[in-house]
């Protein structure tokens, strides 16, 4: 029987800016059909391994593959199948989400009656139907994640790569862009999500990496890296290290 290729492989990906090494051969693999949760504390090198992982930024060394095609020596082929949510994108704040939809799938190569389907689709599906005339300047923070999130769907990827998707959005956008995205792996798709909050990653992942200090630290299914511990964060403390405690201040008191 054929081996499938994983749906992402990362493989001893390094970065090097001026003399701090960000990203220090980092090796993931993400199985096809898996919910993966990439953790890490803040500056463990997790956004810059993933924007070189798919084609944004490239590397000091290493490598990417997208089932089988490398992200760097194959981008067309690579990247059709990707769908990106950096975190913090610039978006073309002058366009309503409708617009800026059409725009992405005509770029795309829909056509313009896919592209009508899709997006009326997209809109609805993610609450943005009433604002899709709306200027993009004008969305809220959770808007601004759900039509970016719009925008990596339209082309109908088989891998969704997502930095940070629930940072600064309130509860009702983050069940809906949960539901959406189990709705996507439910469906044969993979899906990538970067995150330092523990608890989020432990309700929706199957599968996780944990990254420090620009190392990969651990690897492979919620419970076998969770292991005897309790949950994710004591198991993602145990292998991090925890910091000294912190003294209480006098002039506070």
């Amino acid at each position: 029987m054929t081996r499938l290729p994983p749906a992402f492989e990362l493989y001893e990906l390094s970065k090097r800016f001026g003399d701090h090494q960000a990203v220090d051969r980092v090796s993931l693999s993400v199985p096809g059909g898996s919910f993966y949760g990439l953790v890490g504390p803040n500056g463990a090198g997790k956004t810059t391994s993933l924007t070189m992982a798919v084609g944004l930024l490239r590397p000091d060394s290493g490598g990417a593959r997208v089932f089988g095609a490398d992200v760097w020596a194959d981008p067309v082929r690579a990247k059709s199948m990707i769908g990106v949510l950096p975190d913090g994108m610039a978006l073309p704040e002058r366009l309503t989400g409708r617009e800026m939809l059409s725009y992405l799938g005509r770029l795309r190569g829909l056509s313009e009656r896919e592209v009508g389907q899709r997006v009326d689709d997209l809109l609805h599906g993610l609450g943005l139907a009433e604002a899709e005339h709306t200027l993009i300047i004008e969305y809220s923070a959770g808007m601004r994640k759900k039509i970016g999130l719009a925008g990596a769907l339209v082309h109908a990827p088989r891998l969704l790569v997502l930095d940070e998707p629930f940072e600064a959005v309130d509860p009702i956008s983050a069940s809906v862009i949960k539901g959406i995205l189990r709705s996507f792996t439910d469906g044969g798709g993979s899906v990538v999500v970067s995150s330092h909050v523990m608890a989020l990653v432990e309700q929706v992942c199957d599968h996780v990496g944990v990254i420090a200090r620009g190392r990969v630290l651990a690897e492979g299914t919620l419970a076998e890296v969770r292991g005897d511990h309790a949950g994710l964060e004591e198991a993602f403390v145990a292998l991090v290290g925890a910091p000294a405690p912190v003294g209480g201040f006098a002039w506070l008191a």
